[in-house]
Order: structure tokens, then C-alpha cells, then sequence
């Protein structure tokens, strides 16, 4: 990474439909988070709300820079893998926010 290169971690949040869960557990694991590997983000962190007026779901994905996250935004590897996952969830956001430690909201 160049020097003056931050990462930057995208955060995604949603709700699981309850009629797909099943479904939206094995795209998860059999083919989201491979795929965003593939597209050279890191999955570093994936909190579930329990509890509480907030997204059931957030996952962190961290990429070298801003520019690398933006490519990946556009890209059409990642717009197959966000029309997968729209059938699957509601409430989907994403931001992307200066890569630190611990949990970001």
C-alpha cells in the first residue's frame, strides 16, 4: 500500500427478509463473501442486532483506499453480487468511512 494511501472500511447494513433466511444464509457464506474477496475487499468484521431500533445485520469490508473501494462500487462484479443479495434483504446501505479499530456505525 503506498504511504500515503488510508484504508478505508465499507460498512453495509440491512434486514434479512424472514421468509428467505435460509437462502440468504447460504448466498452469504457460498457466495457474497467469496465474491467480495474475489473483488479484493477483506471482510474484517459482521455484527447482528439482537436487540433494539437498528439494521439486523452489518458487515465491514476493508479496502486499500478510497479510490479501490470506489472502482469496486462500480464495478459489475460487485453490481451482481448487491442485485443477489436486494432479493434477499431490505433496508440495504452502504457507506464508506476512514478505516479504524473496533466497531464503526
Amino acid at each position: 500500500m503506498p504511504e500515503n494511501a488510508m484504508s478505508v472500511k465499507l460498512l453495509l447494513t440491512w434486514d434479512i427478509l424472514p421468509e428467505r433466511e435460509r437462502e440468504y444464509f447460504e448466498f452469504v457464506v457460498g457466495e457474497f463473501i467469496p465474491g467480495v474477496q474475489r473483488l479484493g475487499l477483506q471482510p474484517v468484521e459482521a455484527w447482528a442486532t439482537l436487540y433494539g431500533d437498528y439494521p439486523q445485520i452489518q458487515i465491514g469490508l476493508l479496502a486499500v483506499d478510497l479510490p479501490q473501494a470506489r472502482r469496486i462500487l462500480q464495478s459489475s462484479g460487485w453490481n451482481q453480487l448487491k442485485s443477489k443479495l436486494s432479493a434477499l434483504v431490505v433496508n440495504y446501505a452502504c457507506k464508506i468511512v476512514p478505516a479504524r479499530g473496533g466497531f464503526q456505525f
